[in-house]
């Protein structure tokens, strides 16, 4: 039986990793520890044969005043808990990154990553996760693998974020530019595979999960109007309006630009995606209340 330990307690992608690697009977043992106020300093490491770490402050539009705090929390506690699990004889090191340690979209360029993209973040937030990286990779040994993972947007029933608030949008707008782009996604049941398979494989380095497709924000917007009966007007008429508004307004240039990691560097020795992209869209439910999340 593998130990976890999972560090952030009552965070989405953990509590989705604690249930899909409990649903494999008798393979996996899953506690989990709150990471504030040094409540995890009380737990004993040396029980876990793996740590899963996604404690972190999360990507919502940071005040510039905030930035001591994002490499405290994101890159400094990180280190120090994985400093701990080494010395406690934990075997492996999970650490959730992200895909904005190369930039996050601030206009509307299309951004292609490969295996040969440096790494080069354009906010604190992901320059926070990158020092991380590093500082954990420093930590690596033959004894204690150091898996950085870099997804990309999650999203998934009852997920923050923008994801179900675009689809809000398309059940409720009348028009919509035909702005196509092209954006690497990552469904949560995808991103627990990718976890228990990194786990049973123990794997060490640097990865970047995704959906086996890349989405597009019109054909996701024009989903969720079909299937909630809702008539909308697609039409590049109105593709004006988003390159002028993305000058001034940054939810336009999040929303429209294309970001994708190259498909063939997010395929492995091992099967994750499990749930393919128009499936995932089939089991997410609109509700009012994703209008305002965040």
């Amino acid at each position: 039986m593998i130990k976890v330990l999972i560090t952030g307690a009552n965070s989405y992608v953990g509590i989705s990793v604690e249930k899909w690697l409990m649903k494999t009977s008798g393979q996996f043992q899953v506690d989990t520890v709150d990471t504030m106020n040094g409540g995890w300093k009380e737990a004993d490491f040396s029980k876990y044969d793996v740590v899963f770490h996604v404690a972190g402050i999360a990507h919502v539009d940071p005040k510039p005043e905030m930035a001591s705090l994002y490499y405290k929390v994101n890159c400094d506690l990180t280190v120090e808990i994985a400093k701990h699990a080494k010395i406690c004889g934990v075997k492996q090191f999970v650490f959730m990154s992200s895909k904005i340690v190369y930039q996050s979209s601030k206009d509307l360029r299309d951004h292609m990553v490969t295996l040969s993209t440096e790494p080069k973040p354009n906010d604190f937030y992901g320059d926070s996760k990158l020092q991380a990286e590093k500082g954990l990779n420093a930590l690596a040994s033959e004894t204690f693998k150091v898996a950085n993972l870099r997804p990309c947007m999650i999203y998934g029933p009852n997920s923050k974020g923008n994801f179900l608030r675009l689809g809000w949008l398309g059940t409720k707008t009348p028009v919509f530019p035909a702005w196509h782009n092209k954006r690497s996604m990552l469904y949560i049941d995808n991103l627990c595979e990718f976890v228990k398979q990194v786990i049973l494989h123990e794997k060490g380095g640097t990865f970047y999960p995704q959906n086996a497709e890349l989405a597009d924000t019109v054909e996701i917007v024009r989903f969720f109007a079909k299937k909630y009966n809702h008539k909308i007007w697609i039409s590049r008429l109105f593709n004006p309006v988003v390159w002028f508004s993305s000058k001034f307004l940054k939810p336009v240039s999040k929303m429209f630009a294309s970001s994708y990691y190259e498909p063939s560097m997010s395929k492995y020795d091992f099967d994750y995606q499990i749930v393919s992209f128009e499936d995932s869209l089939k089991k997410l439910e609109i509700t009012k209340n994703n209008r305002n999340m965040k």
